[in-house]
């Protein structure tokens, strides 16, 4: 056979024998796989379940009622959660819109607040600029005709005595006054130091005080009073004794003090050893068995006996005003005691608020009243702590015991001296005090005192003498300077303000030698007691302004008559 013949053969041979093996196979599988369909339908037959499947058709409508329950049911989940996301979807939408809303408030808030802290910026700057005028103008009246106009408005109607009545008055009235003040105060001045002398005497210089010599202040050594019965002020330093030492603390000095509080101050008595700044023992309670290393037990703690001889108020390292009242008349009265043989005068004090307020009686009935008042200097300075003012409502409302009140008696005296050497000879500023201060006393006399004060009348000029150039003050000018210092009255009184002249004045005169931390400090305003209480203030202005309407009356009562529309020319201004 042929090759191919073979082969073909062959291939033949060889898929039929394969295929007769798959076949071979395959039958075992398709029997079984027809017997399982066999048994399985056999087994699923529903004869060989009557029991179970029986109830089938017989529970077909409770099935079909469970489902239609049940799509029921869905259907009502369906619904809600539709709901559920519709309300999250408004909810969504509402916030969004709140955001929006929100966002342009915000904006609008911030345009809001911007306009809000310009108007304040501006409001703040107005403030400053006014109280920055009068506070830091107040002095500038002399050049302000204009407010000087307004002011006096008020009282067109009011005469003011002319220059001519004026000066009749001051010679006749007040100018011979000058020599009696002056033989007063060299008496009085010889008998202070006789009796300080006599109390150093008598007080034990290890346990008691230490008295230093006395200064005369106030209108006596600054020639303008001129009321009688005249009363010289003495005002006499005192210290601890060794090796105590007193340690001053004003309201300016850095610590809080309330706004009734200033011009007051406090005196710690300490030992010279002692920390300025204080050791953490003293504020804080240490424990029983804790040591503070630099203080001892003993220096640490002081008996109460031996605070209380030093003057101090109860429990405590502060010098009470009141302690010093009873030891500075007790001084005296052993003082007195020692020395009384050499006088032929009696010696007694005349108020009993008041531990310095003396009256000498001679035998004749004629007597001297004069004020020895105990103070305690401020560091190196003449600024002095008072325990109390004779005669005068400055200090009516001392906080407590312990606070004591700063005069700057000394300075004052110094400023009027030494601007006297630059005014024209015979110039007019001490005349316009005298003047003014009269017209208050007799208006005082008839219609009962008031807040108003000499005091404030002296700081009126004291602000007068440093704003006004030096010829103003000649002596023509009397009758000008004087409306003047009414005029800034008034205006002091419409405000309520009259500040002191040294606390917050920068331009206090080199050569007095004045404490910078007073010039720094805020302006006092004196008449800061009268804004809350009413009654007091209403009472000094209807004062002031009775005198203005009495001011010639109580000036032609004292003169010679002359006439008001006097015959030289001299041209009346009203007030």
């Amino acid at each position: 056979m042929p090759s191919h013949t073979v082969q073909q053969h062959h291939s033949g041979l060889t898929a039929g024998s394969a295929f007769r093996v798959v076949e071979g196979t395959a039958m075992p599988v398709g029997l079984f796989r027809v017997c399982l369909l066999v048994i399985t339908a056999i087994v699923n037959h529903p004869l060989f379940f009557p029991k179970e499947n029986g109830t089938v058709p017989e529970n077909t409508e409770e099935i079909i009622q469970k489902m239609k329950e049940r799509e029921e049911s869905l259907r009502l989940e369906q619904l809600r959660l539709e709901q559920e996301i519709a309300d999250q979807e408004a909810t969504q939408k509402a916030l969004e819109k709140a955001a929006v809303v929100v966002e342009e408030s915000k904006e609008e808030k911030v345009r809001w607040d911007m306009w809000t802290a310009l108007s304040m910026v501006i409001f703040l700057l107005i403030e400053l600029w006014r109280q920055d005028f009068q506070e830091g103008n107040w002095q500038d009246i002399g050049g302000e005709e204009d407010d000087m106009a307004v002011l006096g408005k008020a009282f067109k109607g009011v005469a003011f005595p002319d220059k001519a009545v004026l000066g009749s008055f001051y010679e006749k009235r007040i100018l011979g006054t000058t020599g009696d003040m002056a033989r007063m105060r060299e008496m009085v001045e010889g008998f202070a130091d006789d009796l300080l002398e006599a109390l150093r005497s008598v007080c034990n210089r290890d346990a008691d005080m230490e008295v230093e010599d006395c200064m005369g202040v106030g209108s006596m050594y600054e020639n303008w009073r001129v009321r009688k019965p005249f009363v010289c002020d003495l005002i006499v330093p005192f210290a601890p004794p060794e090796p105590y030492c007193f340690r001053c603390q004003t309201w300016c000095s850095g610590d809080s003090f309330p706004p009734d509080e200033q011009g007051y101050g406090t005196i710690k008595v300490c030992r010279a050893d002692e920390d300025v700044m204080g050791c953490i023992c003293d504020k804080t309670k240490l424990g029983e068995d804790m040591l503070c290393l630099l203080h001892s037990q003993v220096s640490s703690t002081r008996p109460s006996s031996e605070m209380e001889n030093l003057l101090c108020f109860k429990n405590t390292q502060y010098l009470d005003a009141d302690q010093v009242m009873k030891w500075f008349q007790i001084a005296i009265t052993k003082a007195w005691n020692r020395i009384s043989h050499k006088y032929e005068f009696d010696l007694s004090f005349s108020l009993l608020d008041s531990p310095g307020a003396l009256k000498i009686k001679f035998k004749s009935g004629k007597s001297i009243a004069f004020n020895l008042t105990p103070v305690v200097q401020y560091e190196n300075s003449d600024v002095y702590f008072i325990s109390h003012f004779p005669r005068t409502s400055l200090a009516a409302d001392i906080p407590s015991s312990t606070h004591w009140f700063l005069t700057f008696a000394v300075y004052e005296r110094r400023f009027i001296q030494l601007v006297s050497k630059t005014l024209p000879a015979n110039a007019c500023h001490v005349s316009c005090l005298q003047i003014l201060s009269f017209l208050h006393g007799k208006q005082c006399s008839l219609t009962g005192p008031s807040g108003l004060t000499n005091y404030h009348l002296k700081t009126v000029l004291l602000h007068l003498l440093q704003a006004c150039p030096s010829q103003d003050w000649a002596p023509e000018k009397l009758e000008a300077r004087l409306q003047d210092m009414l005029k800034f009255l008034e205006k002091c009184l419409h405000e309520k303000k009259l500040y002191h002249f040294f606390i917050g004045n920068g331009n206090v005169p080199a050569e007095l030698g004045f404490p910078i931390i007073f010039q720094r400090a805020e302006p006092l305003n004196l008449f800061r007691p009268f804004v809350l209480r009413r009654d007091i203030y209403r009472k000094m202005v209807d004062t002031f302004h009775e005198m203005l309407r009495n001011m010639s009356a109580l000036i032609n009562e004292y003169t010679v008559h002359t006439p008001l529309a006097h015959t030289n020319g001299i041209h009346k201004e009203p007030l």
